[in-house]
């Protein structure tokens, strides 16, 4: 085997030159960003490595490589060529890369996967082969110089081509790394595998008796094992928007002006064109129904499991499943433009960033190669010169330090939890957005509510009426024509009662009817002819957007809420009293809070007696009515002051400078664009469990990378003096790297369940 079939595959690489400029995306007017899948990074040396090498760059903004995802984000301000520029500077350190996609981030497209089988094979083979030989001359004590001397070179001819072929993925590792001047954990492993099997070879050819080609192979093989397993189980747990992306359409019927159709790629859409969706086919791109009508399946982008309707006008994205008739769709975002990506690309935020135990596992790995080096050299020097061992005893002493300890468990610990955990909220429907978001939520002793839109569905609801049935029919037979959320509200009460033709609606004031007798009224105090309690006739009325989900307007009375009235001719005018509809589990998820000792309170630009009303139906003590967005900031500098830590819970709008200002935060996602809300995590669907649930999976996260440090910490703590004192072997090194590193993983794993 030549050095060429060892060389880093960014130097020898036969793929096709990639135009990486053309895959550089507009985050900002100026400012760019580029995902790349990163072949051959292996350890927390190769992250820092990388992004080191772009820190240096002052157009660049941010540089983030992630060890699991294998993915590096670039952004930077400059023209797209720079790309290719940084692609070079990627290869140039030793990297393969190409452009980041994620239908197929999840795949291993380098067949990486297969030759870590292949070398772990054939490392199993000539270890179990070469332990045959190694059994007879370790028993035979009958056997002759000559019978001693060839078994040995029969386990040297077996062993030496299955080191040199298993090892291929920690040399050519260590090549790559070593010929850019830098280091990684495959260089002491591949120095171990060559001092261990050179030793053995020079012990093979005089005849000594220092010989190690059974734990050379030994160790090659467990190291496979483990860093197959470790593989896998990281795979398992990579970022669930490449599995969400995945689900998204890679095709697209387009129609031309004639109508004609034709099936392209979906890359190939742009704005305007028209998209037909066949039943039970995806919906390739973001944009609106142009015709047809259809119920289509939002799980995917919204969490609700009931199909919602579409018609002409209706906003379709990209993963929706058309469940009944064709549509025709105009498009209006493609690709990486569409909500579903940018679903996936808040869902890859917090992974890309670094958190504080993230910045603290690296930069106790940065450190490792220089000091595990020193060490092992350390222990030889220890060994050979002070203990006066042989020089043989004195290697394997110290090839056990360099393997013994390995920093993967440190470098898994923090990573791999945070991408369980961001995966366990996903299926909850909570979209993290922060980095440090899961740490701070751990903390969290008090949470603020908003109330419209956040413990309030933000549409109303009809409490109480002193309607007949006659007075009720008609009511509804006059809101049915109008879309204010009033109306809406009190026609779904009836929707067997058909819709009054001839009805005027008067915007801001309400609707009217003209009867035999007189015009019949539905609308606020004054269009109505109400006096006020006040004395003073209420203006606002159907029509006006003022007060809905506020509580106000809409000719409220004594704080209760909207409120519509009827007048008929020779009639008292009847009320129609509404208020904003509380979310159903909002009672429960305050008590799960308490219980957990979490204090609650509710915040809110309402009227007070709206507020107090809420607050009395969901169970929240303290509660504070007519606050405004300064008054909110305010109240949380209090609570920070005293020494709370708070998640504020609100919709992102009008909330956003609490939510800035908050510990942390949390929105509902119908609540605003989640490309532009504040808050650090996101929830869909109409159910408040996911506050309850993104503690309670905070905490155990918490839980578990503290976990993780302790066992990482407490395998190094115990093995690296069994090591040095010469307690262990190179196998039972080899053994004890890979548990670790597989123990901290299936404890990460472990967030999977509940």
């Amino acid at each position: 085997m030549t050095l060429a079939a060892l060389a880093p595959r960014g130097e020898a690489d036969s793929r096709p030159e990639i135009d990486f400029a053309a895959h550089a995306r507009t985050a900002a007017p100026g400012v760019l960003t580029l995902d790349v899948l990163v072949e051959g990074m292996h350890c927390g040396g190769c992250v820092a490595g990388l992004e080191r090498a772009f820190a240096r760059r002052p157009e660049i903004e941010a540089a983030r490589a992630n060890l699991t995802a294998r993915r590096l984000s670039l952004r930077w301000r400059g023209a797209p060529e720079l790309a290719n520029e940084y692609a070079g500077l990627v290869r140039a350190l030793g990297f393969a890369i190409v452009p980041f996609d994620p239908v197929h981030a999840g795949a291993n497209p380098t067949g990486e996967d297969r030759e870590w089988l292949r070398a772990m094979a054939v490392a199993g083979f000539g270890f179990a082969n070469v332990m045959l030989f190694s059994v007879s001359l370790w028993s035979g004590e009958e056997l002759g110089p000559a019978t001693h001397g060839l078994l040995q070179w029969f386990s040297a001819l077996i062993a030496l081509p299955a080191i040199l072929f298993a090892s291929r993925p920690f040399l050519r590792s260590a090549i790559a790394a070593l010929s850019h001047r830098r280091t990684n954990m495959d260089v002491p492993i591949s120095v171990g595998v060559l001092l261990t099997s050179g030793m053995s070879l020079f012990e093979t050819a005089r005849g000594g008796p220092h010989i190690y080609f059974d734990s050379a192979l030994a160790l090659l093989f467990f190291l496979l094992v483990g860093r197959y397993l470790d593989r896998r189980a990281r795979g398992q747990a990579r970022d669930a928007a490449a599995r969400l992306l995945a689900l998204s359409a890679s095709s697209a019927t387009v129609l031309d002006a004639a109508g004609r159709s034709a099936v392209v790629p979906v890359a190939r859409v742009r704005p305007d064109d028209l998209v037909l969706v066949a039943p039970g086919e995806r919906v390739p791109v973001d944009g609106r129904v142009r015709a047809g009508e259809s119920e289509l399946d939002t799980s995917l982008i919204t969490g609700e499991t009931l199909p919602r309707a579409a018609g002409p006008g209706a906003a379709v994205h990209a993963g929706m499943l058309n469940l009944g008739g064709a549509l025709t769709i105009a498009a209006t975002a493609i690709g990486p433009d569409t909500l579903l990506a940018e679903i996936a690309r808040l869902m890859e935020s917090a992974e890309q960033g670094r958190a504080r135990y993230v910045a603290l596992a690296d930069r106790i790995a940065r450190l490792y190669t220089p000091a595990v080096h020193a060490l092992a050299l350390a222990t030889f020097l220890g060994w050979w010169l002070g203990a006066g061992a042989p020089w043989q005893v004195a290697l394997v002493t110290a090839v056990t330090v360099l393997i013994v300890t390995c920093p993967c468990a440190l470098g898994l610990a923090v990573p791999v939890v945070q991408i369980v955990a961001g995966g366990r909220l996903f299926r909850s429907g909570i979209l993290l957005k922060s980095a440090t978001a899961l740490e701070r939520l751990a903390a969290i002793d008090t949470v603020v509510f908003d109330k419209t839109g956040t413990l309030t569905l933000g549409r109303p609801v009809l409490l109480s009426c002193a309607a007949t049935e006659e007075d009720m029919r008609l009511a509804v037979s006059l809101a049915g024509a109008s879309k204010h959320p009033l109306a809406r509200a009190l026609a779904v009460r009836r929707p067997d009662v058909p819709v009054a033709l001839g009805v005027r609606e008067e915007p801001g004031r309400g609707l009217a009817l003209v009867a035999a007798e007189d015009e019949v009224r539905l609308g606020s105090r004054a269009f109505c002819g109400v006096a006020s309690p006040s004395g003073a006739a209420d203006e606002e009325g159907l029509g006006s957007e003022e007060g809905l989900g506020s509580e106000e307007g809409l000719g409220s009375e004594e704080g209760l809420g909207p409120e519509l009235w009827l007048r008929r001719p020779g009639r008292s005018p009847v009320r129609f009293a509404f208020a904003d509809e509380l979310r159903p589990d909002a009672a429960r998820t305050v008590a799960a809070l308490a219980a957990r000792g979490i204090a609650v309170e509710l915040l809110s630009g309402d009227r007070p007696a709206a507020v107090a009303r809420a607050a009395r139906a969901a169970g929240i003590a303290t509660w504070r009515g007519s606050v405004s967005p300064a008054g909110k900031c305010a109240h949380l500098a209090a609570l920070a002051g005293s020494g709370k830590r708070v998640l504020m819970v609100g919709d992102g709008l009008n909330d956003a400078p609490a939510l800035a200002a908050a510990h942390v935060s949390l929105s509902p996602a119908a609540a605003a664009d989640i490309s532009q809300t504040a808050a650090d995590a996101v929830f869909q669907g109409a159910s408040l469990d996911a506050v309850a649930t993104l503690i309670a999976v905070a905490r155990r996260a918490e839980r578990r990378v503290r976990l993780n440090f302790t066992l990482s910490i407490g395998y190094n703590v115990l093995f690296v003096p069994l090591a040095i004192a010469g307690a262990m072997t190179p196998l039972l090194a080899a053994i004890a790297m890979s548990s670790s590193s597989l123990l901290v993983t299936l404890v990460a794993l472990s967030l999977r369940r509940g």
